[in-house]
């Protein structure tokens, strides 16, 4: 199984066939010799001085042969250009004390030699860039944080388990300095294969895994060991991962820890990474503080110690799916569903058999055309339509025989409309009823109550 990230937080990544992009880690020299290695750092450093010492020295020795001071430098007579440099170990050694400021006071430079005071000149600002480019990259590469990172732990396994009645996946994480890292940060990524719909292929998709972003509970505050935690819901990568297809899945977990070194004020990265196999489904971590006489002690013996604990095998989307199935609501969302698209199918019906009804009936049940006490009669339904299926079953069958005029369908209709109200005339007071003689209350009440009753149906 390749890793991407090694659990010690190196990523395996190997960038070649650059081709003249390489010119672009000249242009950053610093930072180049700053990643390389130890080994080729000092080996950069030891010979960059040893070439510059020779080059200089070698430059003494030029102008000391020049102008012929290798030959009279036991000349008492004679002021040569630096004095007691009569071969080239001499020069070296002349080079060495002026570089280092050792100052033996047995070489100098004597007034008698304007080239070797240009040379002097030239050889101080040199050297004040090679110590600083040099020095700087040293102390630089030997105090960076990465170091630091040794320190800082993550748990060699991840578990997911039930926690807070929702299916979590948990990590440790834990500092072994009684420094901490100031503004600690934690992040998650999932690192999978897939395939679009377009059908690209993606190898390495970075997906990311919410530990708390929300909440700011990846703000972390690293005192004591913390159990990070993901919880797998319907936003989730994981939220079709059950125990029986974590078998077969490939994928990685990516954890970058960030934060700053409390006593250099550098920011520091640790990352390592979980594979399929290193998540233990239904197990937890065990306890590792526990209090002592006035202080918290952290147990790291238990650090990456886990136990089981019962766990459904389901995943998320599957322990969702049975429960909306076992629950009690499902049944009336079915039959009120099924009333829905029962009452839209006979709508559409109707519009088919509206259709096929003759012309003057099409016309009569237009909304525009249609009598007020039609109308209102049709929109007692709850649905409120204006259709064939809602008007009484002896109006249906009048509007069902062909050849029928408009004004025997208005009479009819109102003939039945007519019918409620006598046979509700045994429900008014013994006044009224004698009013009425049991028969049609019209022409019998006064004309007051005539008028309200021809009032309610126009």
């Amino acid at each position: 199984r390749q890793r991407f990230v090694d659990k010690n937080g190196r990523c395996n990544v190997q960038h070649g066939n650059l081709g003249g992009e390489t010119s672009r880690y000249l242009s950053d020299l610093f930072t180049t010799l700053v990643d390389l290695k130890w080994r080729w750092n000092l080996f950069i450093f030891i010979l960059t001085y040893t070439v510059a010492w020779l080059f200089m020295a070698s430059m003494w020795w030029v102008i000391a042969y020049m102008r012929g001071d290798l030959n009279k430098a036991h000349d008492d007579n004679y002021t040569p250009c630096v004095a007691n440099v009569y071969n080239f170990p001499s020069a070296f050694l002349f080079f060495i004390e002026t570089e280092a400021t050792i100052g033996y006071g047995y070489r100098y430079i004597t007034d008698k030699c304007p080239e070797g005071i240009i040379l002097f000149l030239f050889q101080s600002i040199l050297g004040s860039i090679v110590d600083a480019f040099l020095i700087g990259c040293m102390f630089i590469k030997m105090s960076q944080p990465k170091k630091r990172a040794e320190t800082l732990m993550f748990s060699e396994h991840a578990a997911i388990s039930m926690r807070d009645g929702k299916l979590t996946l948990m990590f440790r994480v834990g500092n072994l300095r009684n420094s901490h890292m100031v503004s600690a940060q934690i992040r998650c990524k999932l690192l999978k294969s897939r395939q679009t719909p377009e059908g690209e292929f993606l190898p390495l998709d970075q997906l990311e895994l919410d530990v708390g972003f929300s909440t700011g509970a990846d703000q972390l505050f690293l005192v004591s060991p913390l159990t990070i935690c993901h919880v797998i819901d319907a936003k989730s990568p994981f939220y079709d991962l059950s125990q029986r297809s974590m078998q077969t899945e490939q994928f990685e977990i990516v954890v970058i820890l960030e934060g700053i070194v409390e006593t250099t004020g550098m920011t520091c990265q640790a990352r390592t990474s979980y594979t399929e196999d290193e998540v233990l489904w239904g197990h937890r971590f065990f306890p590792v503080i526990s209090l002592e006489e006035g202080f918290f002690k952290v147990d790291y013996s238990q650090f990456h110690a886990t136990f089981e604990v019962p766990t459904p095998p389901y995943s998320v989307k599957e322990q969702e799916e049975m429960l909306l199935m076992s629950s009690p609501l499902i049944a009336p969302a079915v039959s009120n569903s099924k009333e829905r698209n029962n009452s839209v199918d006979g709508l559409d019906g109707l519009d088919e058999v509206g259709t096929k009804l003759p012309s003057k009936l099409q016309k009569i049940t237009g909304r525009e055309d249609f009598p007020k006490k039609l109308l209102r009669m049709s929109s007692t339904t709850s649905e409120k339509a204006y259709s064939m299926g809602d008007l009484p079953m002896k109006l249906q069958r009048i509007s069902s025989v062909p050849g029928n005029s408009e004004e025997k369908l208005v009479s009819k209709t109102t003939k039945m409309m007519s019918d409620p109200i006598s046979q509700s005339v045994a429900d008014l007071p013994p006044k009224l009823q004698k009013l009425s003689g049991g028969g049609r209350m019209e022409g019998n009440l006064p004309p007051k109550l005539r008028k309200m009753n021809s009032d309610r149906f126009t």
